[in-house]
């Protein structure tokens, strides 16, 4: 059984559910890019009962509000996000858990507070985004959220309706790494009944976020500023596997190394079979790997 929250922030609320008791060892977990808190409805009743597991849905997601008008989605804004809830549960020193994009997320959080973290579980991240090589590439990136946000301000575009049937095959053929059965889960908090049909609940300004890039230099200087005990956990078929990331190889290559390197016996790297949502299609798969990590002690020195 799970219940929901709502935390007050300025622009309306940050929602989230949550699973446990509150007096348990608190963890906070962060859902990918366009998906919501659902994204952990099947693992977390795998995990350790001693816990007080919250998923948020991070600003303009699942059930949060949507940021105010004209303001882009920055992912700083995300790590803020992160900051007010920790706030808000009166929380000074946590567990925090991410997939995908809110790894890169939970990984930023850890370097700007790392006294509030005591572990850090990254699933299918490195806790980074890549910076591109080429300026000009990166450039454009930046230019092209600009440019989108007042393009997309200017058509002034009503929400879509789909049918149910049709809003499942749209996120799937978005997700290839999606089951049905996990895009099912993801669409129940990700859509709203209206009487014409289904809506999408997230802000279509969140599909062009402005990200934060590191070089493997800025990465290595910053992992020496975690102050926990870090679990990546990366699957076989996933986004980090060479196959799937041709051109940044090296990058994850140097990353793992760098992490190794720098926290040494205090962090674990574990593959595993499955996909990019291997929590969500097969959690079985992960669950142990992460119970035992959460119910480890904490040896580490803090620095």
């Amino acid at each position: 059984m799970f219940s929901e929250l709502k935390f007050l922030v300025p622009w309306g609320h940050v929602a989230a559910k949550a699973w446990g008791h509150s007096e348990g060892h608190p963890v906070l977990c962060l859902h990918g890019w366009l998906d919501n808190a659902n994204t952990f409805d099947k693992l977390i009743p795998l995990l350790p009962r001693g816990c007080y597991y919250v998923a948020m849905d991070f600003s303009g997601h699942g059930l949060s509000s949507h940021r105010p008008a004209g303001c882009p989605y920055h992912f700083l804004d995300y790590v803020t996000d992160v900051r007010r809830v920790a706030a808000a549960l009166k929380w000074r020193r946590f567990t925090l858990m991410g997939h995908s994009m809110g790894g890169a997320v939970a990984g930023m959080f850890c370097f700007l507070y790392p006294e509030m973290v005591d572990k850090l579980i990254l699933l299918e991240s490195l806790g980074f985004l890549l910076a591109p090589e080429d300026t000009e590439a990166w450039l454009k990136s930046k230019r092209s959220v600009i440019d989108r946000l007042l393009s997309l301000e200017a058509e002034q575009q009503t929400p879509k309706v789909w049918s149910p049937e049709a809003a499942l095959q749209r996120l799937l053929e978005a997700n290839s790494h999606l089951t049905a059965e996990g895009g099912a889960i993801l669409l129940q908090r990700g859509a709203t009944v209206t009487p014409a049909g289904l809506v999408y609940n997230r802000d279509l300004r969140a599909r062009m976020q402005s990200r934060e890039f590191f070089t493997v230099e800025q990465c290595v200087k910053l992992l020496q500023k975690i102050q926990d005990r870090v679990l990546i956990i990366i699957s076989q078929d996933g986004l980090l596997v060479p196959h799937n990331l041709p051109s940044r190889n090296h990058f994850v290559k140097a990353l793992q190394e760098a992490f190794e390197s720098t926290l040494k016996e205090h962090i674990q790297l574990a593959e595993v079979p499955g996909s990019h949502f291997v929590h969500l299609n097969e959690p079985e798969m992960v669950s142990g790997i992460i119970s035992n990590f959460l119910t480890a002690q904490n040896t580490r020195a803090r620095l």
